[in-house]
């Protein structure tokens, strides 16, 4: 099953290319709402709201946040399922978001190169259908590996307050909790890797965006209409 990157010729110039599939960009946007979600949740979580008037008992504002949370949660690990399902059965470029052609050295090249056109060292980038070498590299480990990590402390951590018996407890909490030796240890974890994603959304929107400018190829649009048109 190959998912090295596929270079476009420079003369393709003026084509367009279908790269990615429905299922593929309906859960990018799935995705991006809740994780949209998760972190303005979960910050509200870390860092409570002031105290508002009137009984307890007639206010549940951090219930309906911890709710909301929990929800897109749920959806955030079901499409990600769902995710893995489409890389088995669906195109070239929907594998890549789970493999890395590590013994590819052209790939490695291919990142070098990246590397240089993004510190402004290169005039000229190379064209790839799909992800280049470095974005290929990033998706893997922020969303891949970052998407995997949170959802086995986050659920580990609700399913702490589900207790025993439920099935977040049994599948996650059971393990994950020892693992990391006590449960404030994996909200710490939970919480810098919630920025860490944080920040990896802020960089790749500034490169989808640059990459859509500089490079002459159409990055943004590719993922609403799953084409790429590669322009003169």
């Amino acid at each position: 099953m190959s998912v090295e990157p596929q270079v476009i010729d420079e003369t393709a110039a003026g084509n367009t290319v279908f790269v990615y599939e429905g299922p593929v960009r309906l859960w990018h946007w799935l995705n991006a709402l809740s994780i949209f979600v998760l972190a303005i949740t979960g910050y509200l979580i870390a860092n409570p709201l002031p105290s508002v008037a009137g009984e307890a008992s007639e206010n549940f504002l951090m219930g309906y946040i911890r709710f909301t949370h929990f929800t897109a949660a749920y959806v955030f690990a079901i499409a990600f399922l769902v995710r893995i399902y489409w890389a088995l059965v669906g195109n070239h470029h929907a594998k890549q978001l789970f493999l890395l052609p590590i013994t590819d050295m052209e790939w490695w090249g291919g990142m070098v190169q990246e590397l240089l056109w993004y510190m402004f060292l290169v005039k000229q980038p190379r064209k790839y259908v799909g992800h280049n070498p470095l974005a290929h590299l990033c998706m893997f480990f922020g969303i891949t590996v970052g998407g995997i990590f949170m959802i086995a402390t986050g659920f580990a951590l609700y399913g702490e307050g589900a207790q025993e018996g439920s099935w977040a407890h049994t599948v996650f909490t059971s393990w994950v909790i020892p693992l990391f030796g006590q449960s404030q240890d994996v909200h710490t974890w939970h919480h810098m890797f919630a920025w860490a994603i944080v920040w990896f959304i802020i960089v790749h929107v500034y490169a989808a965006l640059r990459e859509d400018i500089m490079s002459r190829q159409t990055m943004v649009s590719a993922i609403v209409s799953g084409s790429r048109t590669f322009r003169d």
